[in-house]
């Protein structure tokens, strides 16, 4: 955590009263490029965190990029968003700030899916985690934070120019490359081959075929250590939860995601923003058994058949095996009692008809 006066080197967020932000590494002598005019890092080098700078005019002399002296020539509006006289609030950013905001080679995952990563996964100080698919670091980051130097994180990416992104980004966020931290490079059966065996507490997998890797992440992670796999898509949430009850080492998968929400609230104009952060990806969840011990799985229905696809079956299988297949289960004895509630609905819609039609000949 740092502290005292914004120091040279570090990345800070400018926010304006739109909350429109920016986030910038200092350099001595550097600006900052914003559509009103531009922000001396000389202004915030030893500056205050919370602070307010103001934006300078990008078209003094002293600070107009010569270089391109014709760019805006026939672009007339392009000066009035160069006139300085905006403010910015100066912070040092968050880490969701930093995630965000960091060059990426890979897109990352959102923080809303990160978080829960963390508390479902109950990753904590001290724990020795090993991860899969890097990305750009932005998992890595908080994992590297929720272990401290008393844990251990050991990431796997399959691709040199990633591992390099994530490398950077973590080393430009820490002001240093974190000691604690083993990252290697090749495909995930290879390199945990090489791991010692019940070795790590917790396994976070980020990667295509999470389903394929839980030979080697069993043989690695200890009794009761937890799995974690972030996948996108409906058919591999599905691969993923059978190939871990298949297994009979891991515990009934959890399975969630996350919708986040933001909201406006100014005095009694309370309502909810218009654009959200809605399906980014699934958690999958499962705990490691003890070797020789199968896991405990509910008793399905012996009729139940939730695997055989009907496309498959012939049309007299297909209409046998109908009801079996039906995915609105209901019992005999609801459906008894749903069709008795029908008939006395339709009988005194008919009596209604019925009384209707009396009056009418009366009349």
């Amino acid at each position: 955590m740092r502290r005292g006066p914004l120091q040279s080197g570090e990345k800070v967020q400018f926010t304006d009263r739109k909350s429109n932000k920016i986030t910038d590494q200092l350099v001595p002598g550097g600006v900052t490029q914003t559509s009103h005019g531009i922000i001396r890092h000389d202004d915030v080098i030893g500056m205050s965190e919370g602070g307010i700078v103001t934006t300078v005019s990008a078209k003094r002399e002293d600070q107009f990029d010569a270089r391109h002296p014709q760019r805006d020539a026939n672009k007339p509006w392009k000066g009035t968003r160069a006139i300085g006289g905006w403010q910015f609030a100066v912070m040092r950013p968050r880490m969701a700030d930093y995630i965000l905001s960091m060059p990426r080679g890979a897109q990352i995952m959102y923080p809303k899916d990160i978080a829960q990563v963390l508390e479902l996964g109950d990753i904590r100080a001290g724990a020795r985690v090993l991860e899969s698919g890097a990305g750009s670091g932005a998992m890595s980051l908080h994992l590297l934070d929720a272990v401290t130097d008393r844990g251990s994180l050991t990431t796997i990416e399959l691709r040199p120019d990633f591992a390099r992104v994530a490398e950077a980004n973590a080393t430009l966020y820490y002001g240093f490359r974190p000691q604690w931290w083993t990252l290697e490079v090749g495909d995930f059966d290879s390199v945990a081959a090489t791991l010692p065996e019940h070795h790590y507490d917790r396994i976070v997998l980020d990667m295509l075929d999470p389903w394929n890797r839980l030979e080697q992440a069993y043989r690695v992670i200890a009794p009761g250590g937890v799995l974690v796999a972030y996948i996108t898509t409906t058919t591999q949430m599905s691969r993923m939860a059978e190939a871990l009850r298949d297994s009979q080492h891991w515990t009934e998968p959890q399975i969630q995601e996350t919708m986040e929400r933001n909201w406006k609230a100014q005095g009694l104009a309370v309502r909810p923003d218009h654009q959200m952060i809605g399906h980014t990806g699934f958690l999958v969840i499962s705990r490691a058994m003890a070797p020789g011990c199968d896991a405990l799985r509910k008793r399905e229905r012996a009729t139940k058949d939730t695997s055989t696809d009907i496309d498959s079956l012939t049309p007299d299988e297909r209409r046998d095996a109908l009801e079996d297949l039906e995915l609105r289960d209901i019992s005999d004895r609801k459906l008894r009692k749903v069709l008795r509630d029908l008939q006395m609905q339709q009988q005194h819609l008919d009596d209604v008809a019925g009384d209707d039609g009396d009056a009418d000949s009366a009349q």
